[in-house]
């Protein structure tokens, strides 16, 4: 038998009167669903965009040439690398420097815009070591 909360805040069963205030508590919840804002949705794609959080992630600790990048992120190919830093840089979160030397080399590095994800990507880091399992200790063990 369904339970609810009654005006005076005690719990009991539910009957004639309880069925009426039930759907009124049900039509007040409902009557406004939650929304999604647009602005979150837009950076949690931009963002969550597969081997994305890695590059920040990266790029964080210190500015990095395109074959270090690749070099410090597993399984990327280069056209992903390339086809990320693009998007990147269109969004003004990473900044590409050529320095005009023999031979030209490119660095990547975040605008003060990326680096403001700092707090989040630190957020994403302590929930990763509280929630998930470390991926290269189940490599090592399964290996054993």
């Amino acid at each position: 038998m369904l339970e609810q909360v009654g005006q005076v805040g005690q719990v009991g069963q539910v009957g004639q009167v309880g069925r009426v205030d039930l759907v009124v508590k049900m039509t007040q919840r409902t009557a406004h669903p939650p929304e999604l804002c647009a602005r979150f949705h837009r950076a949690s794609e931009l963002i969550g965009r597969r081997w994305t959080g890695a590059i920040i992630f990266v790029l964080m600790k210190s500015r990095c040439r395109f074959a270090t990048l690749r070099d410090a992120i597993p399984d990327i190919t280069d056209r992903m690398l390339s086809d990320r830093l693009q998007e990147l840089e269109a969004e003004g979160i990473v900044e590409r420097t050529v320095i005009p030397e023999t031979p030209v080399r490119v660095e990547y590095a975040l605008t003060k815009k990326g680096r403001a994800l700092a707090p989040a990507m630190d957020a994403i880091v302590d929930w990763a070591h509280k929630w998930t399992e470390d991926q290269s200790a189940t490599a090592k063990a399964a290996r054993r």
